[in-house]
């Protein structure tokens, strides 16, 4: 049988513990979730969608806009000007050109508001502009 504390004794050299191999594995771990991992991006504000029964799913992309019941539009989790739509769509399309506008409105904002925000992503060069609804309940 082999005596491990007198082999122990033998050595003269300190036992040290390489653990540059589980350091990477810890790395490339991290880089395979952050990879694999799909970020949301929201509007910042709580929306009630209207029901549509022709609604679909889109993928890719997406810059969010959100309409609230008070008519204030929000980007970003923060509130922006009606007028800045346009500036603040164009800076997102520069940074990503092929993403797509959503427009996130309350059953209840004003449909003029609306319509103004589409027209400025729009204007602003956004080539796929929809807006959001949920399927209705129960049917």
């Amino acid at each position: 049988m082999l005596n491990i504390s007198a082999a122990r004794r033998g050595k003269k050299g300190n036992l040290e513990l390489n653990i540059a191999p589980l350091i990477d594995m810890v790395f490339i771990l991290l880089i395979f979730f952050l990879v694999t991992t799909s970020f949301v991006k929201e509007t910042g504000v709580d929306i009630s969608r209207p029901a549509a029964s022709t609604a679909v799913s889109k993928t890719g992309t997406t810059i969010l806009i959100g309409v609230t019941r008070d008519n204030t539009v929000h980007m970003d989790k923060r509130e922006i000007d009606p007028r800045a739509v346009r500036a603040n769509v164009e800076r997102a399309l520069a940074e990503n050109p092929e993403a797509s506008v959503v427009i996130v409105a309350d059953k209840d904002s004003v449909t003029g508001l609306v319509i103004n925000v589409m027209d400025n992503c729009k204007l602003a060069g956004a080539e796929n502009v929809a807006l959001a609804a949920s399927l209705p309940q129960g049917g």
